[in-house]
């Protein structure tokens, strides 16, 4: 059976391990899924992440979560662009978010990056979601 949104299904692991506490998470594997967590690794969010190969054919992506004086580092973790309603943004509409504090994921044709690598980059793309 087949997924409609790998990438809500990583976000809610990720929100439902945080909120209980755990260490480690383990979620489906997907491409854009290893991008996001590069992403996510990249500002600190997350320790680390690794594949592992559980059967012949069929990987799990490994994520050991951050935690700052044993509060979670995520505190929200919001779906903007979803499999209903696609939202773009392009570069002289990304603004800041949070005043600086909160980061933009962003799916562009420079591939998936933060809002401030996009800026760098000067591109614009899908905002997939919103984390601080």
């Amino acid at each position: 059976m087949s997924m409609t949104d790998p990438i809500s299904d990583l976000l809610t692991r990720l929100r439902n391990a945080q909120m209980r506490s755990h260490k480690e998470v383990e979620c489906l594997f997907s491409k854009i899924g290893m991008n996001l967590l590069g992403v996510l690794k990249q500002e600190g969010f997350i320790e680390d992440y690794s594949e592992k190969e559980v059967a012949k054919g069929i990987k799990r992506i490994d994520v050991s979560l951050a935690y700052f004086e044993g509060k979670p580092a995520i505190k929200t973790l919001r779906r903007v662009s979803k499999p209903g309603r696609r939202v773009y943004s392009s570069i002289s509409s990304l603004k800041k978010f949070r005043n600086g504090l909160g980061v933009k994921v962003l799916s562009t044709s420079k591939g998936v990056v933060s809002d401030a690598e996009a800026r760098n980059k000067n591109v614009g793309g899908e905002v997939l979601f919103e984390i601080y």
